[in-house]
């Protein structure tokens, strides 16, 4: 996995919750990912906006980092809902691949009608960036914000 720092941001097509932190910002679930924890949303909504801010801007790059992030996630989802949190099994990375375009993504393009990435386009996106289109290519989120993070990151 990369460990590259990776700045607290919030993308524009998160405008609508990040705000309020009704949802789980791009920023919290690409460190999810690194830490190893899967947070569901029942979790996410018993955590203060205190405690969700402080998970989008606590750092999770080195191994000590995200030994003391996942330690403190799983204090505050212990706390909070009573039970322990849930591991997440071994990701697929396809955000850290710079050979070639996930086809998740060409297929998420496809399907609302947007010209496919090309592997240059692809390289010039950032780390999060990357991670962004890939989740939001995956099935269990929803679509709309596909092509909005494509226009925002300047591929469409």
């Amino acid at each position: 996995m990369n460990i590259l720092a990776i700045e607290t941001h919030f993308f524009k097509f998160e405008s609508d919750f990040v705000d309020t932190f009704r949802c789980i910002p791009m920023i919290v679930r690409y460190k999810l990912d690194t830490c190893g924890i899967k947070l569901k949303l029942p979790e996410w909504v018993k955590l203060s906006v205190e405690e969700k801010e402080q998970l989008a801007y606590l750092p999770c790059h080195t191994e000590a980092e995200i030994a003391d992030y996942r330690e403190y996630l799983e204090e505050l989802v212990r706390q909070r809902t009573g039970h322990e949190a849930s591991q997440l099994p071994p990701v697929d990375a396809a955000w850290d691949v710079v050979s070639e375009v996930p086809d998740e993504i060409q297929q998420k393009a496809l399907e609302w009608e947007c010209t496919p990435l090309t592997l240059d386009q692809w390289l010039q996106l950032n780390t999060l960036q990357r991670f962004a289109l890939v989740k939001l290519s995956r099935s269990g989120h929803e679509g709309k914000n596909f092509p909005r993070a494509l226009r925002e990151f300047g591929i469409q």
